[in-house]
């Protein structure tokens, strides 16, 4: 079984890392560079940097941050925010990242993932999903609390909803060449009380590419969880870690008691020991 990732995510605004609570109330967490600097000598497997008002505003993402956060990194980023063109992909790549994650601009424009995995490569293109539990509009019903619940879609930072329902969504982006999504449940966003389960695994089952999970964890155990029962491929976390509520250490060595391989970046190679 391949090894399972954790993964820190600097969620920012105005050039400052922030977390909120179901998309809303965000707090001040520090300067990204700084943040993402110390994850990497922390043994953060991966760093997901998202502009996260960048769409809503209409705007290009903060190049120069995005740059210097590269530079503090040794493990692979990945940066979202404000997507529109495939040259805003190519100017992001050659700042650093190594992978693109792209939301609202694939919802208004599928074709637009096909065209960018294959300029850059499935490797590179990250969709992420943003879902939220809905009553289903258009199901029959005799009364509007009796229809089933969707995961609805939303784009530009969870302000505006799609018509779209999360785990055929999944199934598109897949097939358009995307090779990583990215899922945040709306709901459970920064509440600490755990992951969205079932809506992961249901899109974990629903396509053969890696599923990064992200929203709602606050302990090591909320990862385990979602690694197994969710069959995530990677566990995103915010809060815990920006606040020091636990370590990417004290994560890992949860996982590996419940019997989850974990990778170890800290452990020096056999080339590299003295």
């Amino acid at each position: 079984m391949l090894a399972k990732r954790v993964i820190p995510c600097l969620d920012v605004d105005r050039g400052r890392v922030v977390k909120g609570t179901k998309f809303l109330d965000l707090r001040d967490a520090g300067d990204p560079v700084e943040v993402a600097a110390r994850y990497d000598a922390e043994g953060a497997d991966e760093l997901v940097f998202l502009d996260i008002t960048a769409s809503h505003e209409e705007r290009d993402i903060l190049l120069e941050i995005v740059r210097r956060t590269a530079e503090q990194v040794f493990m692979p980023l990945t940066v979202g925010g404000g997507i529109r063109t495939l040259d805003d992909i190519r100017r992001l790549l050659q700042a650093g990242a190594d992978k693109v994650s792209i939301n609202s601009a694939a919802t208004r424009d599928p074709d637009f993932v096909r065209q960018a995995a294959d300029r850059f490569g499935s490797q590179c293109i990250v969709v992420a999903i943003d879902p939220k539990r809905v009553r289903d509009e258009g199901a029959p019903s005799t009364s509007p609390a009796s229809r089933p619940e969707i995961w609805r879609v939303y784009i530009n930072g969870g302000r505006v909803p799609t018509d779209l329902e999360a785990v055929s969504w999944a199934r598109r982006v897949e097939a358009l060449g995307a090779g990583e999504i990215l899922l945040t449940s709306m709901d459970a966003d920064g509440t600490q009380d755990g992951y969205d389960i079932p809506m992961t695994r249901a899109v974990a089952e629903a396509v053969t590419i890696p599923v990064v999970a992200s929203g709602g964890c606050g302990s090591p155990e909320h990862v385990v969880e979602v690694l197994t029962k969710g069959k995530a491929s990677a566990a995103l976390a915010a809060s815990i870690f920006h606040y020091r509520k636990f370590s990417i250490a004290e994560t890992k060595a949860a996982m590996a008691r419940a019997g989850v391989p974990v990778r170890d970046r800290l452990k020096p190679t056999a080339a590299g020991a003295v």
